[in-house]
């Protein structure tokens, strides 16, 4: 299956995906990001704890900074709009379940920009120093840094992308009908 003809816009949005890390000029409007991180919000966690917290980034002075802290500078320093992700320790209660839920909170995140037709790039080399980042975007320990994702409208969507066959990661399947 790749994807293609698809009548289900969330698969579509599946398969068409791809990391976006070059960007336009043009700004992206606070209520976009906001919409994005509404679909985060809605993504699964244990006992509905939602230990998820966001910083929107659109100030050029601050990306900068933050550039700075990353192997990723280009990227960061050309998208119009971050989003650093974050758990709020205060409100988590397992560690390896929340740290899903920030994950499926980021799935949903970058499936959202694609549906408003934006691109994005989840950035976690950024992680080595989030202490750093959290002294630039004046937060306390509290606030444990997931990710920044990167966003804004795509120079070009001519990205390529493969899978391996879907049988290459099925140990086994048990019961069951063809």
């Amino acid at each position: 299956m790749d994807g293609t003809n698809m009548e289900n816009p969330v698969q579509e949005a599946i398969y068409r995906r791809r990391s976006i890390r070059e960007f336009t000029d043009q700004p992206v409007v606070m209520d976009l990001l906001r919409r994005i991180v509404t679909a985060g919000i809605w993504a699964p966690s244990g006992l509905n704890n939602q230990p998820w917290r966001f910083v929107l980034v659109c100030d050029e002075d601050v990306r900068h900074r933050l550039a700075a802290l990353t192997h990723y500078a280009h990227i960061v320093k050309a998208a119009p709009a971050l989003i650093a992700v974050y758990l709020d320790t205060e409100a988590m209660y397992d560690p390896v379940k929340d740290h899903q839920a920030a994950g499926a909170c980021i799935q949903n995140m970058l499936l959202a920009a694609e549906e408003l037709g934006l691109g994005a790039v989840w950035l976690g080399q950024i992680l080595k120093n989030k202490d750093q980042v959290n002294q630039v975007l004046e937060l306390d320990d509290r606030y444990d840094l997931m990710a920044v994702i990167a966003l804004g409208y795509p120079s070009h969507r001519n990205q390529q992308s493969r899978r391996k066959p879907l049988e290459d990661f099925i140990l086994k399947e048990i019961g069951g009908t063809q």
